[in-house]
């Protein structure tokens, strides 16, 4: 009611104002969600766990695909190498089981990692009933007559090589796949130690990382209590025992920890309790937090490891506020630490940067040093050129002005005759005035080279 009627209610405010208001301020909350903060993306994580998940499915099918495959040719190898990825390796680097010989047992045996093993792939492949089949024997007794035994099943053909090339192929995709989940995970844990060292540290970078996605990022999860994150991933068990009235989940995603493993059948609620407490601490420190470390994280690590030996020596633990004082302290050199590379690293940029713009200034002036010479050296390749062409038309018009011997002696005559006197006058001044302009310039020239002899 307030937002339908609020121009009416504030003066001053008109309708168009506030829907203006509306949008900015949905746009500003939006972009809020989108990048909460730059330097902690956890997005990357939840997407990056979610395809590990997806790669694991798909890598077991397509796995379990070449296994029936291939196991038609050669069907003792599922025995020998039960590992997925290395019986595509073994598979596509075998191909047809009847060109295995002992020449090829190295390169078996760095597959398999094992020399047992690849002597008893050989032997596998010499002696097996793949597709040929030596089956059983099959009798049919008639009254009075016997019919002659049979092979069954009857022997079929060897492996062709087109259903070689394509098992091949497919063998190839699978461990191309295999050797991306491989890149993914590491890739994961770096991208972890970077968001949260501390949860990371604490529980491991698959669990962790599976908790963020879960709680759809580290600010969600950092805000659940302890009781929440212990049954993180255990919602439908949950609402399921409060619809029945039996008894609730004690562990969900966290039941993947080792911890919890490792602790007897009657203590696995109470250590599960115990390390949601600590993952609760850890993702509230690796997200407001100004510098993340994993100290934090090695010592609840730590705080685990000795509630864990409490419940079965009974060896009293430490108590909290000393194992807090000491992770403070040394969480504090850490960060000094941090704080003293990266201003070393940023000194050395601003170096560098310096470097670069006084190369690129003496590269500049290089160049504009080349382009004024070359524009010296074409000024003076234009001047030749010009006296050249200057003196040609000289030539020519002294050539076309040559009197001819019978027609203009008379004009000759006519030009050798003396000038009047203002005529030779004003001839010779302007000869005059240009020999006293170069004595002027020579006289400064030689004061000007006196006084800086004298300075």
């Amino acid at each position: 009611g307030i937002r339908l009627h609020f121009p009416v209610l504030v003066r001053g405010l008109t309708a168009q104002s506030a829907a203006k208001a509306q949008l900015g301020l949905g746009h500003s909350y939006s972009r809020a969600k989108v990048k909460f903060n730059v330097h902690r993306v956890d997005n990357m994580i939840i997407q990056s766990i979610s395809l590990l998940d997806q790669l694991d499915k798909d890598i077991n099918t397509f796995s379990m695909r070449v296994r029936e495959w291939y196991g038609y040719h050669f069907p003792e190898l599922i025995k020998i190498v039960p590992e997925n990825s290395m019986y595509c390796r073994v598979a596509k680097f075998i191909g047809n089981r009847r060109e295995l010989s002992e020449e090829s047992l190295q390169g078996l045996e760095e597959i398999v990692m094992d020399s047992a093993k690849a002597q008893a792939i050989l032997e596998a492949s010499r002696s097996s009933m793949g597709e040929r089949g030596s089956g059983g024997l099959r009798g049919v007794m008639a009254v009075g007559s016997v019919q002659p035994l049979t092979p069954w099943p009857p022997p079929g053909m060897d492996i062709s090589p087109l259903d070689l090339i394509n098992i091949e192929s497919f063998s190839r995709r699978v461990i191309s796949l295999s050797e991306y989940r491989r890149g993914l995970q590491e890739y994961l844990r770096s991208k972890m130690n970077q968001v949260a060292p501390s949860l990371s540290a604490l529980i491991g970078e698959v669990v962790g990382a599976r908790l963020i996605s879960h709680a759809g990022s580290l600010t969600n999860l950092a805000k659940y209590p302890a009781s929440t994150v212990q049954i993180l991933g255990a919602e439908k068990a949950l609402f399921r025992a409060l619809k029945t009235r039996g008894n609730t989940p004690k562990y969900g995603l966290i039941f993947h920890s080792t911890f919890i493993g490792r602790a007897a059948a009657k203590n696995k609620g109470r250590i599960s309790r115990y390390l949601a407490n600590k993952c609760t601490i850890a993702s509230r420190i690796d997200c407001f937090s100004e510098v993340p470390t994993s100290v934090f994280g090695d010592k609840l690590r730590e705080q685990v490891e000795e509630r864990l030996a409490f419940y079965e020596t009974g060896e009293p633990p430490r108590k909290n506020l000393e194992v807090m004082k000491e992770a403070v302290v040394e969480a504090n050199e850490v960060v000094a630490e941090v704080k003293r590379r990266q201003e070393k690293k940023e000194k050395k940029k601003k170096k560098r940067e310096k470097r670069r713009l006084e190369a690129l200034a003496a590269a500049a002036e290089e160049a504009k040093e080349e382009n004024s010479v070359i524009e010296t050296e074409e000024n003076d390749v234009g001047a030749k050129k010009k006296k050249k062409k200057k003196k040609q038309q000289a030539e020519e018009s002294e050539a076309e002005a040559e009197p001819e011997e019978n027609g203009l002696e008379e004009e000759e005559e006519e030009e050798e005759q003396p000038l009047p006197k203002k005529k030779r006058k004003l001839a010779i001044e302007p000869e005059q005035e240009e020999e006293e302009k170069k004595k002027k310039k020579k006289k400064k020239k030689k004061a000007v080279a006196q006084d800086l002899e004298e300075d």
